[in-house]
């Protein structure tokens, strides 16, 4: 397993050093492994002068899969979109055509009473938000600032959706379904937006070569009012890129803590960037209290996908489910007559509790 380690900023650096941790665990000396790391965001222009330095992208080409952590710091907005430190995975994600973004969300029973919903709506949540992660109003042309004649700025973006770009997500997300629950809710805004309406188009296409697979449409302020009144309905959410981006996050709520989930984005063929849904949360960096589960579940995920080892993921998942049934919390799940720890406490945990692979 060659695995390219890409820590980033903020809190990444310590979240991945625990799921590092957490992989040479689990792994053992069933499978060589080869990590490397390198810097990205912030920590790659501090190295090199680029958010995304050559020899990192390189890396990441080379190898079978990649770690990630989180990438940005405050002010990234004031820089130009290609020099921002958050904007660099947006690039990884585009040169290595990581199309399929993966956000399981699923609840743990320990921590139903850690989601801020009523327990019966959130007991036995199970669902994947299949996120579109390469087109739409992130890298549509053109987009920029200008000036109108009257000295006003105005900013413009372009949403674009192909109809093969929809295809070979809409494919992936039939597959999934026939190994879950075999139901795909496709999101999207087609009363408005004409790319929209592509995306609709091109679903309802697809859906007829999964007849075993049950389609349903919902538009995305549909979609997010739904997944907090009734989430456990969706077995598959395939959407958009930016609504997938606000959808995922708002999923997250559902089982506690945005700390919890994981997320794996593949290219065809396998390849796969994994990290944790949260970002770089500048504000507690270095505190040693962010929550290194979902770096951890994300491990787990590249097991799974990238070395088709469900053994060794199953192996991972089930230590995180031991370590929360024991009662450690870290301060983002914390409840009275749990036991709170940090971020390297919370590690050590799970390393000690997956003993032998």
């Amino acid at each position: 397993m060659k695995i390219a380690v890409l820590p980033g900023d903020g809190v990444g650096k310590e979240v991945t050093a625990q799921a590092v941790r957490v992989l040479e665990a689990a792994v053992g000396n069933a499978v060589p492994l080869e990590l490397i790391e390198a810097p990205i965001g912030q920590a790659g222009v501090v190295a090199a002068g680029d958010p995304l330095p050559p020899a990192t992208l390189e890396l990441c080409r080379a190898a079978d899969a990649i770690l990630f952590g989180a990438a940005g710091v405050p002010g990234d907005e004031k820089l130009p979109f290609d020099q921002r430190p958050g904007a660099s995975l947006l690039r990884l994600r585009k040169d290595l055509k990581l199309f399929a973004n993966f956000r399981p969300v699923f609840m743990f029973p320990e921590l139903i009473g850690a989601s801020t919903l009523k327990p019966d709506v959130v007991d036995g949540l199970d669902l994947i938000i299949l996120r579109e992660l390469t087109g739409d109003v992130y890298f549509g042309e053109p987009r920029g600032i200008r000036t109108l004649p009257n000295g006003e700025r105005q900013g413009y973006n372009t949403m674009l959706y192909s109809e093969s770009e929809v295809e070979r997500l809409a494919h992936v997300a039939f597959r999934t379904a026939r190994t879950r629950r075999h139901k795909v809710c496709s999101v999207e805004k087609a009363n408005v937006l004409e790319a929209s309406q592509v995306w609709r188009d091109v679903f309802v296409r697809v859906g007829a070569e999964y007849p075993d697979v049950e389609l349903t449409h919902l538009f995305v302020d549909a979609a997010a009012m739904m997944l907090i009144r009734a989430p456990k309905q969706f077995d598959v959410m395939a959407t958009g890129n930016i609504f997938g981006d606000i959808l995922s996050d708002c999923a997250a709520m559902l089982t506690g803590s945005i700390g919890m989930l994981p997320s794996a984005s593949l290219a065809d063929g396998g390849k796969g960037l994994y990290e944790p849904v949260h970002g770089s949360a500048p504000d507690i960096a270095g505190n040693n209290i962010a929550n290194p589960l979902a770096a951890i579940l994300s491990v787990a995920m590249m097991l799974r996908h990238s070395f088709v080892r469900p053994d060794l993921a199953s192996h991972v998942e089930a230590a995180v489910a031991r370590v929360l049934a024991d009662g450690y919390r870290t301060a983002d799940i914390y409840q009275p007559g749990t036991r709170k720890v940090g971020t390297i406490e919370m590690g050590d945990a799970v390393a000690a509790a997956l003993g032998p692979a």
